[in-house]
């Protein structure tokens, strides 16, 4: 196999990863469960209120924010439970800088949804 080849491979390897992590975080976590529950009604509205193409962009880049660093705070909880079970205040402290990680993004998201919808709710 040349080398392009193989780059290819693994790149298409990489992605089914991805896909599968994907996956596992919807099948597992409450939370990414809920936040595709509230994607796919803004989503439903976003295609009730005809928004432009800019809102659209906006409303998937928001959407896409909140999970993906709800994903990156799973990874960092789980990692922190796997190094130490047990409570201990380092640990808790990363485990709640990454939520606030979620929560800047939920707040930003938030933002970006009221820009949008309150002028067609007018």
């Amino acid at each position: 196999m040349n080398k392009i080849s193989k780059f290819v491979v693994g790149r298409l390897r990489g992605c089914g990863y991805a896909f599968k992590g994907a996956l596992l975080l919807l099948k597992t976590e409450p939370s990414i469960q809920v936040q595709t529950g509230i994607a796919i009604i803004m989503t439903a509205l976003g295609f009730y209120f005809n928004i432009t193409l800019t809102e659209w962009i906006l409303q998937i880049f928001a959407i896409g924010l909140v999970m993906s660093i709800e994903g990156l705070n799973t990874t960092i909880e789980a990692i922190a439970d796997f190094i130490h079970p047990d409570f201990h205040d380092k640990i808790g402290f990363i485990k709640d800088v990454a939520a606030g990680a979620v929560f800047i993004a939920a707040i930003t998201a938030i933002i970006i949804g009221l820009i949008i919808y309150i002028p067609y709710l007018i």
